[in-house]
């Protein structure tokens, strides 16, 4: 009767160290919607975008790549969100969020002015409301200290705007090469 204890044990441990080692080669994230490294560069390639092609991010006006949960911000806006500021250094950036927050950026022909950026995606539709932009300024005192300054009162809304512009370009570059 020991024996029969033990050899269900052992039996037991055996199957539960291969039913352990069959999920090993598993993706941590069953639900990820993360393409493989060919199909990335492939979409790179196509879309003409620094960061990235065809990656979905499960908004309700694009297509998706079969299942998964997506991330809850439109990717059309998201993408064109980072290519159109993609020129300030990134502190936060937050795809899950739909949060970008860049460092302080000085233009080489002004560096006594400084600028930063907040980009929010607001959802996962591609509409005029689905993105804010909130801008920041600083001046270099005589002391060397930043002082903050007033932006411009159209600084954000130009910048809504471009992203904008780049999201809808990218929307009809995708569609047309999907042939819808």
């Amino acid at each position: 009767m020991a024996s029969d204890r033990s050899g269900g044990r052992t039996a037991a441990i055996l199957a539960a160290t291969l039913l352990l080692g069959a999920c090993s080669g598993l993706s941590p994230d069953p639900g990820s919607t993360d393409p493989k490294p060919d199909a990335l560069e492939r979409a790179r390639a196509q879309q003409g975008s620094i960061f990235g092609g065809s990656i979905s991010f499960g908004g309700d006006d694009e297509p998706t790549s079969g299942g998964g949960s997506g991330v809850a911000v439109n990717s059309y806006l998201w993408r064109a969100s980072l290519d159109t500021i993609s020129f300030f250094p990134m502190a936060q950036v937050d795809a899950f969020g739909g949060v970008i927050i860049t460092e302080w950026y000085a233009l080489p022909e002004a560096p006594d002015e400084r600028y930063k950026v907040n980009v929010y995606i607001l959802g996962r539709e591609l509409r005029a409301d689905g993105v804010r932009v909130a801008a920041f300024r600083q001046l270099r005192g005589a002391d060397g200290s930043w002082r903050d300054a007033p932006v411009a009162e159209d600084t954000a809304a130009k910048l809504e705007n471009a992203i904008l512009t780049r999201a809808r370009q990218m929307r009809i570059k995708t569609r047309a090469q999907l042939g819808d």
